[in-house]
């Protein structure tokens, strides 16, 4: 019993890393391009003039537009598509161009 214990958590192992590496940015896109590009077109995300200038922002407004959505998102899935629009469109890791 014991080895059939111990063998069942070896098998959990990647289970539990795979949830700790962080978004998933391809899971982002397909949720955002399923639920979000139905009401608005990428054209929205632009760095230049954005309301988006930090990550707390993005979040912020994410989270908004989702309740306007017709599904019930994790959290997960919320960081999920953050990730994706910071990482396709926003780069909040980048300088933000000045404002015009």
């Amino acid at each position: 019993m014991r080895a059939i214990t111990s063998a069942s958590l070896l098998l959990l192992l990647p289970l539990a890393a795979a949830a700790q590496e962080g978004p998933d940015v391809s899971r982002g896109r397909l949720l955002y391009e399923t639920h979000c590009a139905t009401c608005h077109t990428e054209r929205l995300h632009t760095r230049e003039n954005s309301i988006i200038r930090s990550y707390g922002a993005l979040r912020a407004e994410v989270g908004k537009r989702a309740a306007m959505t017709n599904r019930r998102f994790s959290p997960d899935e919320l960081e999920d598509i953050i990730e994706f629009l910071d990482r396709s469109h926003y780069r909040l890791d980048l300088p933000l161009p000045p404002r015009k």
